[in-house]
């Protein structure tokens, strides 16, 4: 007798036993005549798939043709990569003393001729800023290395290492020329 893909056997004596002993210690739910019957084990000989519960897909927002991909950290290797010199620093730029206005156009300028000489890793030097709340480049040259027209140039950024200016730095992982992905 065959069972859900598997192949059925027989029940040995002690099985047996063991299923009467256990089958008498049982109350039924509701009155039922009686049965001497045999039951069955099923050996599987291929496990039944494990099914993960289902859960609501993340609806993709289409991102339009033109739009460079999101940034992407260095990440942990990445970082310490460049603070022990493994990976050069190709270029670093300074924007101590700039308004933003004047930063956010040397930054850019800046990162379109890094990115035209092939150089894979650069350096921006914020400054740390005064008082506790940090200073207005440090706080907003993040916020423009998400924006497209700086994406489209940068694959992502991470804090400097404390030897090359710590929080008041940023180590930029620079895109390859004509590479959008």
């Amino acid at each position: 007798m065959s069972g859900r893909g598997g192949k059925s056997r027989r029940l040995t004596e002690s099985e047996r036993i063991l299923w009467r002993e256990v089958t008498r210690s049982v109350a039924p739910l509701r009155s039922l005549p009686p049965e001497d019957f045999e039951p069955l084990f099923e050996a599987q000989t291929h496990p039944a798939p494990i099914t993960a519960p289902l859960r609501p897909a993340k609806p993709e927002v289409p991102r339009p043709k033109n739009e460079p991909p999101a940034l992407t950290p260095l990440g942990r290797r990445g970082r310490q990569r460049v603070a022990r010199g493994r990976d050069s620093i190709d270029g670093r730029l300074d924007l101590h003393g700039l308004t933003q206005a004047e930063a956010h156009d040397a930054l850019l300028s800046f990162l379109h001729q890094a990115q035209a000489r092939g150089a894979r890793t650069v350096m921006v030097i914020t400054g740390k800023g005064r008082g506790g709340e940090g200073g207005v480049l440090k706080r907003q040259v993040p916020l423009w290395l998400a924006l497209a027209e700086f994406r489209a140039v940068v694959i992502g950024f991470e804090e400097a290492h404390h030897r090359h200016g710590g929080e008041g730095a940023l180590y930029l992982r620079v895109r390859r020329p004509g590479i959008t992905r």
